[in-house]
């Protein structure tokens, strides 16, 4: 795996670890935005692997990531899904205000489970010697 991607890995990965420990302590919001920033890390992983870009805006992260996996049979369309349904609790936390503005505990565990099987899923496609695979048979369990 190419250096730049590795590090977007390992930011991913820290990220869920404190996506936990804040879903923990009822921090939500906290706990959902880290949930969206570790697939968002994973997904900017996946696309510089491939590609050799480090895509800094969220919008071109989510066109790039769908584009590369439209056709892709390996990603469960949740997973497929999960960057912009999460962009939208990130966005909820950081700039909503009033009634329905808060991200429930449900909300927040269920974004946590599944950027971890998405940050899982694509770390089961980054080699470590830097070459992308062609296209393994399943994608990874998590």
């Amino acid at each position: 795996m190419k250096p730049e991607a590795a590090r977007f890995l390992e930011k991913a990965r820290n990220l869920l670890v404190r996506a936990d420990t804040m879903l923990g302590v009822g921090l939500n919001e906290d706990a959902g935005r880290a949930a969206y920033l570790a697939g968002y890390n994973a997904a900017k992983a996946l696309l510089f692997e491939q590609r050799n870009i480090n895509y800094k805006r969220h919008g071109l992260v989510h066109t790039e990531f769908a584009r590369i996996t439209k056709n892709d049979d390996r990603i469960a369309p949740h997973l497929r899904a999960f960057l912009s349904n999460a962009y939208n609790l990130k966005r909820l936390a950081d700039y909503e205000t009033g009634p329905g503005a808060e991200v429930s505990a449900e909300r927040a565990k269920q974004a946590t489970a599944t950027a971890h099987e998405f940050v899982v899923w694509i770390a089961g496609l980054l080699p470590p010697n830097g070459h992308a695979p062609s296209a393994p048979d399943t994608a990874p369990k998590p």
